[in-house]
């Protein structure tokens, strides 16, 4: 049987299940990706699982989102992950040295390798012919221990490729299209799958930048071939002995297929507040911006800031505006200084910024309330970028750029100027220090984990009880973002150590109220979130699903969930429910009360619960199309109980 290239990943690491969609399998991973937002919860689950040693090929530490020093907290839980990565065998990647996946992609991907991380954007990888799949923390620590990672076996989607990219147009602006065509959904339940000519008209940063923003299309993962490109990329970072070829083979097919003609595309534009609100940039030219935002994981290329720098050469950005450069290495914050690109952006009015997530995830760099901001970020949901009511358009750098200049969204295909063609660094500067190596074994065991005092540990949760009479205390709507339910940004994140401290912010964007009468729920049995589709939707961050748990949240019911998300909520024990009808959702208010009866035993029989509506005296159904293991996991409580539970 032909094989496609994500066939042949999934394949190679298989350890259990079929290969049709649908169905469960594991695959034994092979690298892992902490970063510090998640990461010391996940190297709390290690000591609290009691790991002598990472048992990957590889797994890195990094500290690219938490930056800002107002006081100790960021940096003692900088020291807490260092000496984490020391004691269990892992790669660190100290402050200031680059945002994770373009790191991980220069110094630790290798082609063929599975790699999970406890970071949505993961995907990016995917760039180097990996399956690279995003997970909440929990499940990568599960598998820095050596277990496989569980999931649905998704459909293959096949994206064509044709044709060169033409001048003002890049990378950003086919997946752009991507999601104009098909929404945040269209790539639920499926891997994405990059082929054809126009493959050779990309590099392989600019089949980071697609592959990135997978994650915004809702899918699995995005995968490239890896080939000559690759090979090229490969060498020029000194590593070209961990190169192999991975490719489909002649006549493997795709279970949905489409085609872009890379020629046939203009410069595109996110509006405000979803990805997916894409447009052509001449739709919203002319908006008056307050910032031009270049970098993030989504733009992290060389060629990112070096078209925008060519594009500002000995020219004065627009008065009034923020002109912010986010590098994301330092190895390319280098080359991009002996090239002169930086000196260009300076002259130009630019504010340079250390490398590392910064303002794509609300960590400096917030705009100005009632001002529009444009920023090659992957993400523009509601708040993330730091300033509440924001108004946060997405876009390619050289459309940021030309704004830039004027003050508003601009076609750069209107500039007075022909386009600056760029391509690689004149020298790639690699630089070996961005990552510390494990220490051997022997050594590891005699590190001390150094906590500071807002290091708190998991607190232990209980099983599932047999009757659950809880409130409705929420009732929210469609595409509610995991920053959303907790956010990120320079107030909340120094608390990602300290749970009690954290569940304090809980949806305090969509109701102030909702913590203290959470609260008061607790004790009393619980309590129940409604909501509509894609709940759930963007970051990983397994504190979305671990604060309202604190809180006490024991079941959500909505019509469906992202991906990440409804399996955080199954490794915390809460109850990842459905709508049978989705009609039901009108039926249920906040402060309605829900009684699940003999639950644990219709958990155990089948997908169908039958849930009452106490204020109303009316049943409705719900599903929850968990597995017997998800099933097992719910019932004890959480990962964390049913792991003890399999070891004792």
């Amino acid at each position: 049987m032909a094989l496609n290239v994500a066939q042949k990943l999934i394949k190679d690491h298989l350890v259990s299940g079929e290969m049709n969609p649908g169905e469960e399998i594991s695959l034994k991973i092979d690298q892992t990706l902490t970063q510090d937002a998640t990461g010391t919860m996940v190297m709390l689950e290690l000591e609290a699982m009691g790991l002598d040693y990472a048992k990957t090929d590889a797994s890195a530490q990094y500290v690219d989102h938490n930056l800002i020093q107002v006081d100790s907290k960021n940096p003692d839980d900088h020291l807490f992950l260092e000496s984490a990565a020391r004691r269990f065998g892992l790669y660190f990647s100290r402050p200031g040295n680059g945002v994770s996946h373009p790191v991980h992609m220069q110094r630790l991907a290798v082609p063929g390798k599975t790699l999970l991380g406890s970071d949505s954007h993961t995907c990016a990888n995917g760039c180097m012919g990996m399956l690279a799949m995003g997970a909440g923390g929990i499940d990568v620590a599960m598998a820095i221990a050596g277990e496989p990672i569980y999931i649905t076996m998704p459909k293959v989607f096949g994206i064509k490729l044709t044709g060169e990219l033409p001048d003002w147009v890049s990378a950003k602006d086919v997946i752009l299209e991507l999601l104009r065509r098909y929404d945040v959904k269209g790539g639920v339940g499926k891997i994405l799958e990059f082929y054809g000519p126009g493959l050779d008209n990309l590099t392989a940063m600019d089949r980071h930048v697609i592959a990135n923003m997978g994650a915004e299309l809702g899918a699995t993962t995005t995968v490239f071939p890896s080939d000559e490109e690759i090979h090229r990329f490969m060498t020029l970072q000194n590593r070209e002995d961990d190169w192999v070829e991975i490719k489909a083979d002649a006549g493997a097919t795709y279970d949905l297929e489409d085609e872009i003609n890379l020629s046939e595309l203009e410069p595109l534009v996110s509006k405000p507040s979803s990805p997916g609100n894409v447009v052509s940039v001449t739709e919203v030219a002319g908006t008056p911006i307050y910032q031009s935002y270049i970098g993030s994981s989504a733009n992290p290329g060389y060629r990112d800031f070096a078209i925008a720098a060519e594009m500002v050469k000995d020219r004065t950005i627009s008065p009034g505006l923020s002109f912010d450069i986010n590098p994301t290495s330092r190895q390319m914050l280098t080359n991009l200084v002996e090239d002169l690109h930086i000196a260009s952006l300076l002259q130009s009015g630019a504010r340079l910024h250390q490398a590392g997530c910064n303002g794509c995830i609300g960590m400096g760099q917030a705009p100005a309330s009632g001002r529009n901001s444009l920023r090659t970020t992957p993400r523009n949901f509601p708040g993330r970028s730091g300033t509440k009511e924001d108004s946060v358009y997405l876009s390619g750098p050289e459309v940021a750029a030309a704004s830039a200049l004027k003050g508003e969204i601009t076609d750069p295909r209107t500039l007075d100027f022909p386009y600056p063609k760029v391509t690689e660094a004149k020298n790639v500067n690699v630089d070996d220090r961005l990552l510390d190596k494990p220490i051997p074994p022997k050594e590891a065991k005699q590190v001390q984990l150094s906590k500071g005092p807002n290091i708190v540990s998991i607190p232990e949760m209980d099983e599932l009880p047999d009757t659950l009479e809880i409130p409705v205390l929420l009732k929210v709507g469609d595409n509610v973002s995991t920053d959303e339910i907790l956010a990120g940004g320079a107030r909340v994140l120094p608390f990602r150590s300290n749970l009690p401290e954290i569940s304090n912010f809980t949806f305090e964007g969509v109701d102030t109220t909702y913590v203290e009468r959470a609260k008061d729920s607790k004790n009393a049995g619980g309590h129940a979130i409604v909501g509509g589709y894609n709940y759930g939707q963007g970051s990983s961050r397994e504190h979305a699903a671990l604060a309202p748990r604190y809180l006490g949240l024991r079941a959500v019911i909505v019509k469906d969930y992202a991906r990440i998300h409804w399996q955080n909520l199954i490794n915390f024990g809460i109850l990842p429910l459905k709508f049978t009808d989705e009609k039901d959702y009108e039926k249920l208010e906040q402060e309605d009360v829900l009684t699940f009866s003999d639950l644990r035993n219709q958990l155990k029989q089948g997908d169908a619960l039958t849930a009452t509506i106490e204020t109303k005296n009316e049943d409705i159904q719900v599903e929850h199309n968990l597995t017997s293991r998800q099933k097992d996991i719910v019932l004890h409580g959480g990962l964390i109980n049913w792991t003890k539970a399999r070891q004792g």
